[in-house]
């Protein structure tokens, strides 16, 4: 007869009766922190801001924190997005300073709402990208970008800890914007480019977009971009314009496209 396993005894954790979205910003020397150190520090944030937080049975319960779409260790952004599930009611609103004084330095918590608690990763879709390429001419991005839009596919090979991944980068960009700037520290002319990348499997990276750069175009930036998300979301319409909406403005919308036109 097989043994029985052990199973915790106690009462059973209080479901949520609340879910509240998070949107905050790596910024800095955050930038490097993994998806496993920001973890940590908002699970060290909500208990040091006495959150009513809903936990995971078994033997050792976590609270219930669900993350979704990080960017990679060394990029910036201002829009990453996490829920978390409560078993009393907060005003969410004040849960941003709450949240923010809890939280080391640039991890920036921007705005805290009610939410459904359904999947995020269904509500983020595509992600608008800058890229500062620091000592390349703005015409000489301009026509990589150009270049890019132009063709039917941008073949880019990736090594991945899967192995070497071959994709289209092409197939996932639906706009590039290059305009001219000036780097802070060199005060050198730079190129910097906005872009919007549906997501998608493989993620196509603001990095493969510049592999394909140098692969129609020739373009190789003398130093490493500066990447920072910018947003996340859905492609819709807000005030009569096609932008990247947030999860946190959705009901604003005026339309949202089923699918979205590769330009």
């Amino acid at each position: 007869m097989p043994a029985q396993k052990n199973r915790p005894t106690g009462p059973e954790p209080a479901p949520p009766v609340q879910y509240l979205l998070v949107r905050y910003a790596k910024r800095g020397r955050m930038r490097f922190a993994s998806i496993r150190d920001i973890g940590r520090a908002f699970e060290r944030a909500v208990r040091m801001a006495g959150l009513p937080m809903a936990h995971s049975a078994g033997f050792s319960p976590h609270p219930k924190i669900s993350y979704a779409s990080g960017t990679r260790t060394g990029v910036s952004s201002e829009a990453e997005y996490l829920t978390l599930a409560l078993t009393a009611y907060v005003e969410p609103a004040g849960m941003r300073s709450v949240l923010d004084r809890a939280l080391p330095d640039g991890i920036d918590v921007i705005e805290v709402v009610e939410d459904s608690g359904g999947s995020l990763n269904g509500r983020l879709i595509v992600s608008e990208w800058l890229v500062e390429l620091t000592g390349v001419a703005p015409e000489a991005a301009e026509a990589a970008a150009r270049a890019f839009l132009a063709a039917p596919e941008v073949t880019v090979e990736r090594h991945t800890n899967k192995g070497d991944r071959v994709f289209d980068a092409r197939a996932a960009v639906l706009s590039l914007d290059v305009s001219p700037g000036a780097d802070k520290a060199t005060h050198h002319d730079c190129a910097i480019i906005r872009m919007v990348v549906r997501h998608s499997e493989p993620a196509v990276r603001p990095e493969d977009v510049l592999t394909g750069f140098r692969l129609v175009a020739g373009l190789e930036p003398p130093s490493d971009p500066a990447v920072t998300r910018m947003a996340q979301g859905v492609l819709g319409l807000l005030d009569s314009e096609r932008q990247v909406v947030p999860p946190t403005l959705e009901g604003a919308l005026n339309e949202v496209p089923e699918t979205v036109d590769v330009p």
